[in-house]
């Protein structure tokens, strides 16, 4: 049997404030409109050199920490429902934190069993570019506070 190739069409970012601290909500979760683009979070581990002086020809390694670089960068078309939706996603974020809360993230795939979780923190929408005759397009960044995972989608 082969693989067969999947499409991106029909995934969505959604997110979904904790009921209980600690506890990935299950049900809830909120589209962000507009999304483009999901940034890879698939970083290759930081290798640490383990040689010593029994080796002679090649340096060992083991698997050191991953690290997604920061801020994760979402495309998005700047549209006012994406405005008003980013600012309800970082007004709920403050009230969240405020009650020692996390928000969660799911990047969910139409044709997956399981959505990639991960708790977050979105930064204040600015300004986007603007150029002449071009779509107007931003990036929404999200601070990711754990490791993503792979689990079970949300329905």
């Amino acid at each position: 049997m082969s693989a067969i190739a999947m499409s991106t069409a029909g995934v969505t970012v959604n997110y979904a404030v904790e009921a209980t601290a600690g506890t990935r909500p299950t049900t809830g979760y909120i589209k962000i409109p507009s999304i483009k683009s999901v940034p890879e979070m698939n970083p290759s581990p930081e290798t640490l050199e383990t040689t010593d002086l029994s080796q002679t020809e090649f340096k060992t390694y083991v698997e050191g920490l991953k690290d997604l670089g920061g801020a994760l960068a979402f495309l998005a078309n700047f549209t006012t429902e994406l405005e008003e939706a980013w600012a309800t996603l970082v007004e709920a974020y403050k009230t969240a934190k405020e009650a020692d809360k996390a928000v969660w993230f799911e990047i969910k795939h139409p044709g997956l069993e399981k959505s990639v979780f991960f708790t977050g923190q979105p930064s204040a929408m600015g300004l986007p570019a603007m150029a002449v005759n071009s779509v107007l397009e931003t990036n929404l960044y999200i601070t990711p506070t754990n490791a993503p995972t792979w689990q079970t989608k949300t329905a």
